[in-house]
């Protein structure tokens, strides 16, 4: 079963259980990922749908620390609540020691030795990691590979 037929059915399964916080989220995924097939003329895969789960996570983070900062915790728990069920859509995120040692291996097979290669590098990183790790964490590692 791909990504998306899973996602349809939590979807049907949270109307049947009448979890409405639940169901309001997964339609909110299920429409980004129909805008995205609309406007490019695709039929995604898991990794677009991977894709799009990143993407929704990272608003829902940037929302909970302005929201935090705000001092509206019924906003926070409600993000914090959306952010939960969108994570677990994710496959199992790569440790900090699998992405440093990732990315030493294509440091070193792009001949990369500074920060101006830090494009070239992030482009072939994202290649292989998009889905599996966290960029920000993959985006630092590269930075500290490249000052070295």
């Amino acid at each position: 079963m791909s990504l998306k037929d899973k996602i349809t059915e939590d979807m049907k399964s949270a109307m049947r259980a009448k979890e409405a916080d639940r169901l309001l989220t997964i339609r909110g995924l299920l429409a980004a990922m129909k805008q995205k097939e609309v406007d490019e003329r695709v039929t995604l895969d898991d990794a677009a749908v991977i894709g799009i789960v990143d993407k929704l996570i990272k608003q829902r983070k940037d929302s909970i620390s302005q929201f935090a900062a705000a001092g509206r915790t019924d906003l926070v728990d409600k993000e914090t609540a959306e952010l939960k069920v969108l994570e677990g859509y994710l496959p199992q995120r790569m440790s900090a020691d699998e992405i440093n040692a990732e990315v030493a291996k294509i440091v070193a097979s792009l001949g990369a030795s500074g920060p101006g290669d830090m494009g070239k590098v992030m482009g072939a990183v994202k290649a292989q990691l998009a889905g599996k790790a966290d960029m920000s964490l993959v985006s630092a590692a590269v930075k500290q590979a490249l000052a070295r």
